[in-house]
């Protein structure tokens, strides 16, 4: 079956034009003017993914973000924003989204973003499917510590539940997004060992978007405000021009 893909853009040339292009890419497509209408289609029926434009008259992408994750709908949602400030993309991430493009864009980067967000919503319906998967797979890796019974990752202060994906800072609960807890659990599975640029996206996005990329620096700085409290250590170390290490200060 062809994966649904529910577009909001207000601009009718880019609507048009990637509602063309992604129905040559195999999706089938429910394109939208507006973010109100986005809202009622997501209603009617669920797609695999959104693709919201930021920017729309009334009800904007941030909007509409922000209401399906309060109705606790999964959904993964691409946000197309022509804002290039890191403001501007947190704005986005804490309002829900999981990845952004920044207009203009390539076609080829929208349709590699858009596969990477359904290859890791697969895995995460895989993964809470298979009996013990997610307890085997840290059993696997190097790191953080496991507590018996398989449930918990421990690892700096941190403890997290792959199941239930919730995760704690010394007992205190941490809000993140789907593509926070998955980068966090990552660097919690290795804790102590440098992950570099090119591991993390693809572990996290299943595509390298390239040296010029911001996307990681955004999210890790968005983590870290969720992260980091005053007196404690700093979590997530910088080894620069190398990546990323969880380990305490």
């Amino acid at each position: 079956m062809p994966r649904t893909v529910l577009l909001a853009e207000d601009d009718r040339a880019i609507r048009h034009a990637l509602e063309r292009a992604l129905t040559l890419e195999g999706y089938r497509v429910t394109a939208v003017a507006d973010g109100a209408e986005a809202l009622a289609q997501a209603h009617r029926g669920r797609p695999d993914v959104l693709v919201l434009d930021v920017m729309m008259p009334g009800v904007d992408g941030l909007q509409v973000c922000r209401e399906l994750r309060a109705e606790g709908d999964p959904t993964p949602i691409l946000m197309l924003t022509a804002l290039v400030e890191t403001a501007d993309r947190i704005a986005g991430l804490d309002a829900g989204a999981d990845d952004y493009v920044v207009k203009p864009f390539d076609v080829e980067e929208v349709f590699a973003r858009l596969r990477a967000l359904l290859r890791r919503t697969d895995r995460t319906d895989d993964r809470a499917e298979a009996d013990g998967g997610a307890a085997e797979e840290g059993r696997e890796q190097a790191g953080g510590r496991e507590e018996p019974g398989g449930r918990y990752l421990e690892a700096a202060g941190l403890r997290m539940d792959p199941k239930a994906r919730r995760a704690w800072r010394d007992g205190h609960e941490l809000e993140l997004t789907r593509t926070e807890f998955e980068l966090l659990e990552l660097l919690v599975r290795n804790a102590g060992v440098v992950l570099d640029h090119s591991t993390i996206y693809d572990r996290i996005w299943g595509y390298d978007f390239g040296p010029g990329s911001k996307n990681l620096a955004v999210y890790v700085g968005y983590l870290r405000r969720k992260l980091d409290r005053p007196g404690a250590p700093r979590l997530i170390q910088t080894v620069r021009g190398v990546g990323y290490v969880l380990r305490e200060d």
